[in-house]
């Protein structure tokens, strides 16, 4: 699609959209406390004009308004879902959705899974807990809804999912980085050589390491499959892909969306090719919308051809980070994700945790490592805190645990702790 065609549909999406929160309290004094009257908005670009929407604010008008806010929009048509998210960066929200918005969010993995490379004999397994969250039901019931068989592997061990997955010769698993990695674990201990499976793809979400080439190497030549990043929210909905000719970046769904990245900083728009927040307004979830919402993720956005000649948004490198994770240490702007792609590259760590302190104004590094069993150790600390300084200049403190000392994680891994200040 031309990126004029793309634009005329946002812009009709978004005269819709507004047309439909006209009425309702929360959208109405958000306008109202921004002196801003829809009525004039006139184009696209005008959609700057209007305020950013924040998780805290949603978050507080669950609290005033219980237990679901007054943010939708009340539709005639009933709500038949709720789904709330983790809750890894504060109190979880939760989100509502009628059948023509679900419908809307199985659409989008449909999309999805359109750019992934998934063929008409694919079988899919889902190995995780079904709980309250929206990501792997909407995959789940995406995967259904277009006709591919769908395994559901919630509430047994990781050992009788591998074997589900063997038994129903499953070609495509879709999980979190951390779990492919898990799995990995457990198919070594039981003898079980993955690369000879039937599996050609993971799609991993909820982390940055889909992304990421160390993390994305270990995976793949483990699994001897193809890695396919994704990236959404339960508040936004399934809205960005891994190209299956592209690796290493992140689309975004551009018909229904209006992407903007801004500097964090000041809300303004960041040049291409600098890194920035990204900004949401999703066009098709009319009776749970968001409009210009602060994701809290950072990205470097581009515009690049696609095979026909026609310009799309790539995020490069996919998920960069979180803007309420960065750290700056002696200098460097730091991220977590930064840290677990030079971690992911010593095959004999197996498990890790980063601590932050901050000590006479000043912060520093602990990384805790439990490393491999059989694996060579004498040298492992140094090695890891040589390759710290070799490329950020500080030193961080790197300490060995024994087997079986951190967690182990089946959905968002959380690896990155502010420890209290000393």
């Amino acid at each position: 699609m031309e990126r004029s065609q793309i634009r005329e549909r946002q812009w009709a999406g978004l005269r819709e959209l507004l047309t439909h929160v006209a009425g309702n309290p929360f959208w109405k004094s958000k306008w109202e406390t921004a002196g801003i009257d829809p009525g004039e908005i006139r184009s696209l670009d005008d959609v700057r004009r209007l305020p950013f929407t924040t998780k805290h604010e949603l978050a507080a008008d669950q609290v005033q308004n219980p237990p679901y806010g007054s943010f939708s929009t009340g539709s005639k048509e009933p709500f038949v879902r709720m789904h709330q998210t983790s809750g890894t960066t504060g109190a979880p929200l939760r989100w509502l959705d009628t059948a023509r918005s679900w419908d809307w969010v199985l659409s989008c993995w449909e999309q999805n899974y359109r750019m992934a490379g998934i063929r008409p004999d694919d079988r899919f397994c889902f190995p995780f807990s079904f709980g309250p969250f929206l990501g792997f039901w909407a995959a789940f019931e995406g995967a259904q809804r277009q006709g591919y068989f769908a395994l559901a592997a919630g509430g047994i061990s990781s050992s009788a999912r591998l074997k589900l997955m063997l038994e129903n010769r499953v070609t495509v698993v879709c999980c979190t980085p951390t779990y492919a990695m898990r799995l990995l674990d457990t198919a070594v201990e039981e003898g079980i050589n993955l690369a000879e499976s039937s599996v050609r793809m993971l799609i991993v979400a909820g982390e940055a390491g889909g992304s990421l080439p160390t993390t994305r190497k270990r995976i793949e030549e483990g699994w001897g499959a193809r890695v396919i990043d994704h990236w959404g929210m339960t508040e936004i909905g399934p809205l960005g892909n891994e190209v299956s000719e592209d690796p290493g970046h992140l689309y975004l769904l551009e018909t229904e969306c209006i992407p903007e990245i801004i500097d964090p900083s000041t809300g303004e728009p960041t040049p291409e090719g600098e890194v920035g927040e990204l900004v949401i307004t999703n066009l098709g979830r009319l009776d749970s919308p968001l409009i210009r919402y602060r994701t809290g993720d950072l990205v470097e956005g581009e515009y690049v051809p696609d095979a026909a000649g026609y310009h799309l948004l790539r995020l490069r490198g996919g998920i960069l980070g979180r803007v309420d994770e960065m750290v700056t240490i002696r200098g460097n702007n730091l991220f977590p994700s930064a840290l677990e792609e030079v971690l992911r590259g010593f095959d004999e760590i197996e498990e890790y945790r980063i601590e932050l302190t901050e000590e006479r104004a000043m912060n520093h590094v602990r990384i805790l490592v439990e490393p491999r069993q059989n694996s060579a150790v004498d040298d492992l600390q140094r090695r890891i805190s040589d390759a710290v300084r070799d490329r950020w200049n500080f030193q961080a403190s790197v300490e060995l645990v024994a087997a079986g000392t951190l967690p182990r994680f089946e959905m968002k891994g959380r690896r990155f702790v502010k420890v209290s200040q000393r």
